[in-house]
């Protein structure tokens, strides 16, 4: 079994400013498992951390801003981007990266808070879409080195490739509601690597040209 990631808040170094840090993200995760997002308050997370709450007002503003700090936190440490030195095997660590982070139970009830509190609330919407936003521009700089590399068209679109990549996670644990395992991994890489090779991500229109 792969080992769950760590939660915000242990085992890393820092300072006063990280310490700080670690304890409010902890005290969201722990408060998003217990009672969901729309439960969320600065003052909750205040007396659960044991920071002042003018320190979490003034350097996350509002509750939008801790949870999209920890889905950040969570995936940046949780899901590392590979170099491989071949996109096959950037696609794949990505993907078992992606399996390795949605077997914790914790992720993914922070997963379901969020998307469910973004079909009802504008603010959480808009925390997943930049989230979202973020992870695949960052994500897609390994569609943009296997560019380089001369392995792929020069108009491979690397958001369309990641978001390919990371669809069939979703949808297993969204919409079909059942585990994430490695089979899915492998099986979502090679089908993305094949969508790639047979020009199904590019920009001018993909293999059958743009018309």
């Amino acid at each position: 079994m792969n080992p769950a990631p760590h939660p915000p808040g242990k085992a890393r170094p820092g300072g006063r400013t990280a310490r700080t840090r670690e304890a409010v993200l902890t005290a969201v995760f722990d408060e998003l498992a217990e009672s969901g997002f729309g439960a969320l308050t600065m003052e909750g997370i205040a007396q659960r951390s044991g920071i002042h709450l003018a320190t979490i007002y003034r350097r996350w503003r509002n509750i939008e801003g801790l949870v999209c700090d920890l889905l950040t936190d969570v995936s940046s440490t949780s899901v590392p981007l590979a170099d491989t030195g071949t996109l096959d095997g950037d696609l794949r660590a990505l993907a078992h990266s992606l399996q390795t982070l949605y077997e914790a139970a914790r992720v993914r009830g922070l997963l379901d808070a969020v998307v469910s509190a973004a079909a009802r609330q504008p603010e959480a919407a808009g925390i997943l879409r930049d989230f979202f936003d973020a992870r695949l521009q960052l994500a897609g700089a390994m569609v943009g080195r296997a560019i380089d590399r001369g392995e792929i068209p020069d108009d491979t679109d690397p958001v369309a490739v990641i978001s390919g990549l990371a669809a069939p996670f979703y949808y297993r644990l969204l919409i079909a509601r059942r585990p994430v395992d490695r089979a899915l991994a492998d099986s979502a890489a090679l089908a993305v690597r094949a969508g790639v090779e047979a020009g199904a991500y590019r920009t001018g229109g993909g293999p059958w040209g743009s018309d």
